[in-house]
């Protein structure tokens, strides 16, 4: 299935140490890490099997200085990188970076939401369907949800369903949390996550991303073995999978989901 605009299509982990993350993963997801081919740039591509998922990205002295730090962030399609930076800061969001181009792929741009949320916008020309999250069926190693906690959920619903044609329809109670909405792809080809409110211990609105296992508890052990920081211990959610949150060596939060053994 080709990608449409509004698809995510890339997933970039930010870290400080790229040597150290590649091991990480690896343990946790069975990912192999293999250099890119971009110059001047330490950028490590990461596939589940035989298809890329994305890349891993070596944080500059330069980008540490400037206040970044370890994190995930996704990529996601459009038509017209130009059009959709325009569009995004007349919707109250900014450019972090770019436009700029990947040789061989396309042009692309960091930026943020109104509600300070980044992740990439990229028209990507390489003629290659992306894989990187499993829209349709599970797929280990694959992203399997994309998450949004928001400051303001209403207003996050509005930008990226005008950004992207994405649709909220259905939700769950999250009690004294709040609603927990559900989002789907334009067109309502498939459910790509959803949005809720954000933490009041988060210190600004992001994006989580969820990465499927075959065995959440084991994932869970190999997370506390080699490492990583246990947010949440595996709950089960709809569905019969388990979800699980946690963070990396270097600090960069993720999720798994994947079912019990």
């Amino acid at each position: 299935m080709p990608n449409k605009h509004g698809d995510f299509i890339w997933y970039e982990l930010m870290t400080s140490d790229a040597d150290a993350a590649s091991r990480f993963y690896k343990s946790i997801l069975g990912w192999s890490v293999a250099p890119s081919e971009q110059p001047d740039m330490d950028y490590r591509v990461f596939s589940a099997g035989d298809e890329q998922v994305g890349g891993f990205m070596a944080l500059t002295a330069d980008m540490t200085a400037s206040g970044a730090q370890p994190c995930w962030a996704g990529y996601i399609s459009v038509d017209d990188v130009d059009a959709s930076v325009d569009a995004i800061k007349a919707a109250g969001g900014s450019v972090l970076m770019g436009p700029s181009e990947v040789p061989g792929v396309g042009p692309f741009a960091f930026v943020a939401d109104p509600q300070g949320a980044i992740f990439y916008v990229m028209n990507d020309r390489s003629g290659e369907a992306s894989q990187s999250f499993a829209a349709t069926e599970p797929k280990i190693g694959h992203c399997a949800w994309n998450e949004l906690a928001s400051a303001n959920p209403e207003a996050s619903k509005a930008f990226y369903g005008e950004q992207f044609g994405w649709v909220q329809d259905g939700d769950m109670d999250m009690g004294p949390l709040g609603k927990y909405q559900f989002w789907w792809a334009s067109e309502k080809r498939f459910m790509l996550g959803a949005v809720m409110p954000k933490m009041p211990e988060m210190p600004v609105s992001a994006w989580g991303f969820y990465f499927r296992v075959p065995d959440i508890d084991a994932a869970a052990e190999a997370i506390k073995v080699n490492g990583g920081t246990l947010f949440q211990e595996p709950i089960e959610i709809p569905g019969g999978d388990f979800s699980l949150n946690a963070s990396d060596p270097q600090g960069a939060a993720f999720g798994l989901v994947g079912p019990r053994k």
